[in-house]
């Protein structure tokens, strides 16, 4: 029996006012992307470890800012950079706090990729999503995954939050990736975009697995508990290049409408 359908805008989505921003035709990867995925896992040591997340806010750029790398402790590092001409860094922060509780909003973002999303606590739109968990499907590559997104301020993933005050100039999406209905969590993301002359620019970063993972309530003893646990559900390099695709797939993608979007749904707020 074929599965049922799940991708695209279903039944009532079809209706909702910003259905017409569903485009399910996607850009090609831009060069960079495809150049890193054809060079593949490069030296751990040219993509820092989350230790150094704070130095995101250092001018300038890291000595990777798109590809993967595949440390040897059952961890993953994954950075994309995305140009987005016309966007503003706040753009962003809004979106995140727009779309988290409505299936057909995500959709928008990954038309060939997004399921569902919905907020742990069962809560609508409050303009905000720090402090809230998502609970997401999707697919990263061919692989149908259930996360939980929990987002946090930027200041529990080391960055200095006096530095972020113009969310026009930047802004730092930060959140420990989970997976849904489970005590682990394997690793943070960090989104760091900052405004450029045209208009901003996206430096994505997913640490996961390894020394990233930990387990929520167990106190002092998550951490190294996580670390056994995200040894033994190793990541690969595989899954790594997956997750560079779907990044700058849905990046790409959503910067392409979303000052339009932004301006037509932000007053609404």
């Amino acid at each position: 029996m074929a599965a049922a359908r799940e991708l695209g805008l279903l039944g009532a989505e079809r209706d909702r006012p910003f259905a017409r921003f569903f485009r399910p035709e996607m850009a090609p990867l831009p060069e960079h992307v495809r150049e890193a995925l054809a060079v593949g896992a490069v030296a751990a040591e040219l993509l820092p470890s989350f230790d150094h997340a704070g130095e995101l806010l250092a001018p300038g750029d890291w000595p990777v800012e798109t590809g993967y790398a595949i440390p040897g402790d059952g961890s993953a590092r994954v950075f994309a950079l995305t140009d987005m001409p016309g966007v503003t860094p706040d753009m962003w922060d809004w979106w995140f706090a727009w779309h988290g509780h409505d299936s057909a909003r995500y959709k928008l973002w990954h038309p060939r990729a997004h399921v569902s999303a919905a907020w742990a606590d069962g809560g609508g739109e409050t303009g905000a999503y720090v402090g809230r968990v998502s609970h997401v499907v999707e697919h990263i590559g061919a692989r149908r995954l259930k996360g939980a997104i929990a987002f946090a301020a930027p200041s529990e993933a080391g960055l200095d939050e006096s530095r972020l005050r113009d969310r026009k100039v930047a802004t730092a999406i930060c959140a420990r990736v989970g997976i849904t209905n489970s005590p682990l969590q394997t690793g943070w993301l960090i989104h760091h975009v900052r405004a450029t002359s045209t208009g901003s620019q996206m430096r994505s970063r997913f640490w996961l697995g390894g020394g990233n993972a930990r387990v929520k309530g167990v106190g002092a003893a998550g951490a190294p508990l996580g670390r056994m646990l995200g040894a033994v559900v190793r990541l690969n390099a595989g899954l790594a290049a997956d997750l560079l695709v779907h990044c700058a797939q849905e990046m790409n993608h959503l910067a392409r409408f979303l000052p339009e979007l932004h301006a037509e749904f932000a007053a609404k707020r």
